[in-house]
């Protein structure tokens, strides 16, 4: 009989979320786009996890070795909307020349588990694994069904993922009204002794752009006033200098009003740069969720330098807020002027989820029951998540990973950085904090 820690989880949960977190960063799922990935070994390797306690998953493939794995717990009110539990098996790319240890190495050092992964996002399947294996071996059943999935090609387009199962095997996820994923609910500390607890409540909508002007081509000795690199230039200048305006969804409103609660300060939405001041570093949590953005990220143009091309292309990641997109199209089409064509290369919607409902509210006991010093805020992703392609399916998805992380650990700026690692210790909370929540939520 494995020994209780008297939280709900047993002590080979904690052992056992630290060591799938390690193996599943040894497995290099690193997704390059344009379909170099291969998520199958990963996803065997959770296939198994699952199978091991007896929950049957199912893999499906839109495109060979592109591995997505979902099952489901049957919960004990048949009546109950299904929640869905997901994670995504891909990760981004990682030069090893670049890290202190190899990234895909999962070496565990001081306390510490290193390598790519670490906190997008194989430590939240790594908990998912564990709370699951848990509730097999103590006979527990959660209140709703839940149903896990386990995704490819999040980090791209989706298509071989999340987006292939809404639109191909949504019976997978029959009954399910809300799902789970990443980035919500990890320690942000304030640098004066707050620690701020966000779960996601929103995601802006994701608008990769692809800008090409077309000129005359010629000798670049010659006067060309028709000069594609230029025209291109001058649009992606007028994009990258553009100023959005403010604009508040309901969840960044909420955001800034428990935020600003917290340090006892008037919330001033009538000037929410000068609010945002006044946050400090709390104020990182929603800067970047108050307005639209087009980052120009890509150039291409020309083949030989006294050659005028007629052609040059640029690409933008361009996000917009929920309720801002026909704003975010219709300022492109100004911005890039008559001599300059753009498209979405990959398109996605903003999401918003509530606030007040008894989801969120169990998400926030759960964080406050293990950390509660902790403020426990929302706020909207300034990116995407697969929570994007499950809202076909009318699932309305959330923010919630949970990590107590210590101070000084920058949780943000490891998505995707160099030397990507999760404390030991934040995993153990965060297979308490999602154990504590799935079983009753």
């Amino acid at each position: 009989m494995a020994e209780h820690t008297g939280t709900g989880t047993d002590a080979r949960a904690l052992d056992e979320v630290v060591r799938f977190t390690s193996e599943l960063i040894r497995i290099d799922t690193t997704n390059r786009g344009g379909g170099d990935c291969q998520e199958r070994p990963a996803a065997e390797y959770a296939a198994a996890r699952l199978a091991e306690a007896g929950i049957e998953p199912t893999l499906l493939e839109r495109t060979p070795g592109r591995t997505n794995v979902v099952a489901r717990i049957e919960g004990t009110d048949p009546s109950a909307d299904a929640l869905l539990v997901h994670g995504h098996l891909d990760v981004v790319p990682a030069e090893a020349a670049d890290w202190s240890v190899h990234p895909f190495s999962g070496e565990i050092r001081d306390g510490v588990v290193w390598g790519r992964g670490a906190v997008d996002m194989k430590n939240m399947d790594a908990m998912i694994l564990a709370v699951v294996r848990d509730w097999a071996r103590q006979g527990v059943r959660p209140r709703r069904d839940v149903v896990i999935a386990f995704t490819a090609d999040e980090e791209a387009s989706a298509e071989d993922g999340s987006g292939f199962l809404a639109d191909r095997h949504a019976a997978l996820f029959e009954g399910c009204t809300e799902g789970v994923s990443e980035s919500g609910a990890f320690t942000f500390h304030d640098g004066a002794g707050r620690q701020f607890y966000p779960i996601a409540a929103g995601e802006r909508g994701t608008g990769w752009l692809k800008l090409t002007a077309r000129g005359r081509a010629g000798h670049g000795s010659k006067v060309n006033r028709q000069n594609a690199v230029t025209r291109l230039a001058a649009a992606i200048t007028r994009i990258g200098d553009h100023e959005w305006p403010l604009r508040l969804t309901p969840t960044v409103r909420a955001a800034l009003t428990e935020i600003a609660a917290v340090y006892g300060i008037e919330t001033e939405l009538s000037d929410v740069d000068a609010l945002l001041n006044k946050l400090g570093e709390a104020g990182k949590l929603v800067e970047a969720t108050v307005r639209n953005s087009s980052n120009p990220t890509m150039l291409d143009a020309g083949y030989k330098v006294n050659v005028i091309p007629g052609e040059a292309v640029a690409h933008v990641d361009g996000r917009f807020l929920y309720g801002g997109e026909d704003e975010f199209r219709s300022t492109l089409d100004r911005l890039t002027g008559p001599d300059v064509d753009w498209e979405f290369v990959h398109r996605e919607v903003a999401l918003q989820a509530p606030v007040d409902s008894p989801t969120y509210a169990r998400m926030r006991a759960a964080v406050e029951e293990f950390a509660p010093e902790g403020h426990v805020v929302p706020y909207c992703m300034s990116g995407g998540t697969d929570a994007k392609q499950f809202s076909r399916l009318g699932i309305t998805g959330y923010g919630f990973a949970p990590l107590k992380l210590p101070e000084g650990f920058d949780y943000q700026a490891l998505f995707h950085g160099v030397d990507e690692r999760v404390p030991v210790e934040a995993l153990h909370f965060g297979v308490r904090v999602l154990d504590r929540f799935l079983r009753t939520a």
